[in-house]
């Protein structure tokens, strides 16, 4: 029998071609042919769901550039590490929505620089209006995976994220299982809390390939378990029940040896990974070919370890390679 393709999800929309969370990048993942798309969010300090990579905006807006906000520029902590720049939480959302979207990878990503400057970044709730519409538009169900982004950050500052998430995807029909939606953050904490607020969606527990989730480790210091030690067999056996599945760094499924994906298969868990690119900067090194960072190298055969391991969904940054090689 046939194994079913994985899920290809467009990974911030198309950032490949577009800049990333811009309207068009999310248009243009849906006319790719995506089965879904994935929006990061993070909160204004008015309580506004907005699409960013993170809450720091200098890299993915033109807020630098606008002499009305130079003194919002600060450093803060988020998620231990040291952060200079502008913030969301330090805007209202009618402040955020004078800004427009910036290619964060323009050395790599010259065709996406070339639309910096011409769209204003987007709700969580804009995001879901055009998934409702592409659906209808390109006559096929898409679906949402949203990614909660430094839920324990914001709650230390008085912004807990999961009233906010609730209500607005209550508000637009997205959270009683009628629409396809994924709510997935690298701290399982949030994906509880969501789950008891009744929001019926598959939870996922983002994995990095080193580490430890910054909600256990300031519950639990250096005894919070590792991201490592959660996709071992011990590790897997405790999620079931907690989460639907896990993703993980596309580097754990390229090394050899490595059975996360029938590991969690046998116990019901569904495996995601990201990122596929096709990019030199971002593939393993014995995949790369010459002509830099921003030139393409053997991304099928890369991709083809990632796709043979039979992972359930992949994050990529160009919808039509990725519709393209894991359909087929």
């Amino acid at each position: 029998m046939p194994r079913k393709s994985p899920l290809v999800i467009g990974h911030r929309g198309a950032p490949g071609y577009r800049p990333e969370h811009s309207r068009s990048s999310y248009e243009l993942a849906l006319a790719m042919g995506v089965d879904a798309v994935e929006p990061d969010v993070v909160a204004t300090k008015d309580g506004v769901l907005v699409v960013r990579h993170e809450n720091e905006i200098s890299g993915t807006t033109d807020v630098a550039d606008h002499p009305e906000f130079a003194d919002r520029k600060t450093t803060k902590r988020v998620d231990g590490q040291a952060l200079t720049g502008w913030f969301t939480e330090d805007f209202t959302w009618d402040e955020l929505s004078t800004l427009r979207s910036r290619e964060r990878l323009p050395e790599v990503r010259l065709s996406s620089a070339s639309f910096s400057g011409s769209q204003a970044i987007l709700r969580l709730t804009d995001v879901l209006d055009i998934v409702r519409e592409g659906s209808v538009e390109h006559g096929r169900e898409i679906g949402v995976v949203l990614e909660v982004k430094h839920a324990t950050y914001f709650a230390s500052i008085g912004l807990d994220l999961a009233p906010l998430i609730e209500r607005e995807l209550r508000a637009a029909g997205w959270a009683d299982g009628e629409l396809p939606l994924i709510i997935e953050c690298f701290e399982s904490t949030i994906l509880k809390q969501l789950r008891s607020r009744g929001i019926s969606a598959s939870y996922i527990y983002l994995i990095e390939a080193s580490g430890r989730p910054y909600d256990l480790l300031v519950a639990q210091g250096k005894q919070a378990l590792t991201y490592k030690a959660t996709v071992t067999p011990q590790g897997l056996d405790a999620l079931v029940g907690q989460v639907d599945g896990i993703s993980v760094n596309k580097r754990m499924l390229l090394d050899p040896g490595n059975t996360i994906v029938p590991d969690a298969h046998e116990r019901g868990l569904q495996v995601f990974t990201w990122t596929c690119r096709p990019e030199n900067a971002f593939l393993a090194a014995e995949y790369r070919s010459s002509g830099g960072k921003n030139a393409y190298g053997d991304y099928e055969a890369e991709w083809g370890v990632i796709a043979r391991t039979g992972v359930d969904g992949v994050f990529v940054d160009h919808p039509d390679l990725g519709v393209g090689f894991f359909r087929s």
